[in-house]
């Protein structure tokens, strides 16, 4: 089963994109996804090759963001598929029965045609604006969530994604969502992630909400 929190790799140059996917892995996350914008392939699969080395180290499982082909010849667990990008179905023609595809959704309608096309894991979102993607989506906020996920009524693994922080974890996960991806927050302290897992796997109580406040005085 795919892992519970995804960190979504960010970075103004590939080199600072490694350094922290590096990061991420020394600090416990279990899925990362390289997801490199404005720059050509032959760059891509050079990070991508870098980045399979780094994660196999820590055994950490690796998404590649767009590029199926080049997920493919790196052998990286999978590939996840914006809305703009090619069809999973095509996707998958590329790919080893192991390797994973994800799919971007905004809308009970993206999630069904998703599912219809059978892909492993669905990013829904954005949860709310956020400046690391162009041409945002509608943002969806936890009603948004509630709503999407009592009609689809789908085994398949819901992430949300979108600005989120550790505050919002609690009222997130009880929407029904399976997992979080998380970007920003976990980029500006990697020291966030054992928490972030914490309250994603725990059981969804008010005494888990995070309180920097009350932990920096214990």
């Amino acid at each position: 089963m795919i892992s519970k929190l995804h960190y979504i790799s960010q970075g103004t140059t590939p080199e600072e994109h490694l350094e922290n996917i590096q990061k991420a892995c020394a600090s416990g996350v279990e899925l990362v996804q390289l997801r490199l914008k404005n720059v050509s392939d032959k760059i891509v699969l050079e990070t991508a090759k870098k980045a399979k080395e780094m994660t196999d180290h820590f055994q950490t499982r690796l998404l590649i963001n767009d590029h199926y082909k080049i997920a493919a010849e790196v052998k990286a667990d999978g590939v996840h598929l914006g809305k703009s990008d090619i069809c999973p179905t095509v996707a998958r023609k590329a790919l080893a029965s192991w390797q994973i595809i994800g799919g971007t959704a905004n809308t009970l309608e993206d999630c069904q045609a998703l599912i219809e096309k059978k892909v492993d894991y669905i990013g829904l979102g954005p949860f709310r604006f956020t400046k690391t993607k162009d041409n945002l989506s509608p943002v969806l906020g936890e009603n948004g969530y509630l709503t999407i996920l009592e009609e689809l009524k789908t085994e398949i693994p819901i992430i949300a994604v979108g600005g989120i922080t550790l505050n919002d974890i609690l009222d997130i996960m009880i929407t029904g969502v399976y997992g979080i991806a998380v970007s920003g927050e976990i980029t500006r302290d990697f020291n966030s992630i054992p928490k972030f897992k914490e309250l994603i796997n725990g059981s969804p109580t008010q005494e888990q909400r995070w309180e920097p406040e009350k932990d920096k005085k214990e």
